[in-house]
């Protein structure tokens, strides 16, 4: 054989030595071999997270995901780490990035195509299935466990409750199926971030907002828990409402998108439903959906026409049931982005081009419509309270069922606006530009005085809130007056133009009825204070000489007393009828600073 006539070519010693070397080559390569294994399950120990580590019963806290996700960074090139804006605490707040490209440039994701897709994490702190579902999506994403296509951009908000996150406990969420441990739904500032998209009083919301605009992203998701009835349902899924989304993204998320993403989840072995919006009841009969306004997180993204979803597990599944649920629709949601990006690009540009002349701005729901759904629920009883003794509601698990009910999710316009060219904003409303200014919105000053014609609002009537919500006191059922005025507009009023990306957010903000705009959450009161007065003894003469030299005044006055009994009984009453169509009456009252150039 060859090896023999190798062997009698060479002197014994000379055999015994090659022999050796062979035997130390071998051993060092086992050696490297056993080296390099080592240092991948080493690598894999690093990166094993905190849920995982617990088999499904804890959450990472803050620290251990940011430490986490700084450490993903350094060791992945598709990864990075960056700091976004302030929160209410002294933490900065995060996101990450995967992008197979390593330029992260966002203009250059548009040139190519890329669908962007931002996941919002932690919102309610005391929800935190999507904070240890996202991390192991984006270490799966980074070492190829996870089909990433080249055409989508995933950035994640690892924890954006920062302050909620920080106050741990077991306590918060009285009837939640696990972590062991897990933050608060309110933030430092004890707000519920998920109602403060349009007032932006967290820094959170600011940083966020700032974001948003810039990345524009296609879709955005916001992980949650719910809460309410039981039912079978491991996880259930809030899309913003379809028709208040409208044009051609509502269309496609309603009879596209949202059938592929149930699809695709039963494919995994999960049944969805739409979010269960059922508490006073029992969904049996079943449900209506949850209408998000802009204050919602899914409401502020559809100004942006942007796919917004909100998936929420159910509260009484184990967390690791639910935090695998997260992950699995997040999957779905990744492949379904890159198979449709046309669909999606095609939607998005079609309505963010729409230049309608009017807009809607806000919505009923439709009684006499709805989709009959699949819902797998417990046959709901009433036992004997061993608290009070009475009749309690109770869900027995032992008595399951699948039917149809109906899912009432049709909503119809109950207000438009004629949308004008431009708004001009009256100076000394800092609070408002800054929000402006956050979102991206361009303004442009006012740089000498000047008249133009501009049609003025008046509030009318409003309904006051009379308790607290969210460190505001909200107004309802606003009505308004308008009038074509000629208006001098003055140096350092801010005119803002509606042709621009922000147009339907700058709409439903600046517009005074619109339900969720900055007059609702008073950023504008003080318009709705006198802050001028007199003393009737002196301005009766006055009022007399009013009333015998005005003499249009003189009927509308005299018409006021014969069509109104209780105004001709009461001398107060039409004194200050008088002095409020007199020029002493301050004409800035109730005169909303926000004027309509068409």
């Amino acid at each position: 054989m060859y090896y023999k006539k190798i062997y009698n070519k060479f002197p014994r010693g000379h055999f015994q030595l090659l022999h050796y070397i062979s035997i130390m080559a071998r051993f060092f390569i086992t050696f490297c071999l056993l080296l390099i294994a080592a240092s991948l399950k080493a690598q894999d120990t690093a990166f094993i997270t905190t849920f995982e580590k617990s088999k499904g019963l804890e959450s990472a806290t803050y620290a251990e995901a940011t430490d986490w996700y700084r450490r993903l960074d350094e060791k992945y090139d598709r990864i990075r780490m960056l700091k976004i804006g302030l929160s209410d605490t002294k933490y900065l707040m995060d996101m990450v990035i995967y992008s197979k490209d390593m330029g992260f440039d966002i203009r250059q994701w548009r040139r190519e195509n890329k669908v962007v897709i931002l996941i919002n994490n932690g919102i309610h702190a005391g929800e935190p299935d999507g904070i240890d579902a996202s991390m192991m999506l984006m270490r799966d994403a980074a070492n190829g466990k996870l089909k990433m296509p080249d055409n989508v951009v995933l950035v994640v908000i690892p924890v954006y409750n920062i302050g909620g996150a920080l106050n741990r406990n077991s306590a918060s969420r009285a009837n939640q199926n696990g972590p062991l441990n897990y933050g608060t739904r309110g933030n430092a500032q004890h707000l519920d971030l998920n109602r403060d998209f349009v007032k932006m009083d967290a820094r959170e919301t600011r940083s966020l907002e700032t974001l948003f605009y810039q990345l524009d992203p296609d879709i955005f998701i916001d992980n949650h828990v719910s809460d309410g009835a039981d039912y079978q349902h491991i996880m259930t899924l809030l899309p913003t409402q379809h028709n208040k989304l409208g044009g051609a993204v509502g269309d496609y998320m309603y009879t596209k998108m949202v059938p592929d993403i149930y699809k695709r989840m039963k494919d995994k072995g999960y049944d969805l439903v739409p979010y269960v919006n059922q508490f006073s009841h029992t969904p049996d009969s079943g449900w209506t959906e949850f209408y998000d306004p802009p204050r919602f997180s899914s409401g502020y993204a559809a100004l942006y026409h942007s796919f917004a979803f909100v998936p929420e597990t159910h509260m009484l599944k184990p967390f690791k049931q639910r935090v695998d649920a997260t992950y699995q629709l997040l999957d779905c949601m990744i492949q379904l982005a890159s198979e449709k990006a046309d669909d999606i690009y095609k939607a998005r540009q079609a309505d963010c081009s729409n230049r309608n002349p009017e807009m809607a701005i806000d919505w009923k729901l439709d009684s006499t419509r709805f989709d009959l759904v699949t819902f797998k629920g417990y046959t709901a009883q009433h036992i004997p309270s061993k608290v009070s003794g009475f009749p309690r509601l109770y869900y027995n698990h032992d008595k399951p069922y699948t039917r149809k009910v109906p899912f009432y999710d049709y909503y119809t316009p109950t207000k438009y606006v004629k949308v004008p060219k431009a708004y001009v904003l009256k100076q000394g409303y800092y609070d408002v530009v800054n929000r402006l200014e956050w979102n991206g919105v361009l303004m442009t000053k006012v740089k000498d005085d000047s008249e133009v014609k501009a049609t003025v609002t008046y509030i009318e009537t409003y309904d006051g809130s009379p308790t607290v919500f969210e460190k505001h006191y909200p107004h309802r059922n606003v009505k308004v007056r308008e009038e074509q005025q000629t208006i001098m507009l003055e140096a350092g009023d801010m005119v803002i133009s509606t042709d621009q990306l922000q147009r339907s957010y700058i709409v439903q903000t600046l517009e005074a009825q619109a339900p969720d705009g900055f007059f609702v959450w008073n950023f504008f009161d003080g318009i709705l204070q006198q802050k001028e007065f007199y003393s009737d003894y002196v301005f009766e003469d006055e009022a007399a000489d009013l009333l015998a030299k005005d003499k249009a005044l003189n009927k509308l006055f005299n018409d006021k007393k014969s069509s109104d009994p209780s105004f001709a009984k009461d001398p107060v009453a039409q004194l200050d009828f008088i002095y409020k169509h007199s020029a002493h009456f301050d004409s800035n009252v109730n005169l909303y600073p926000v004027l309509k150039l068409y």
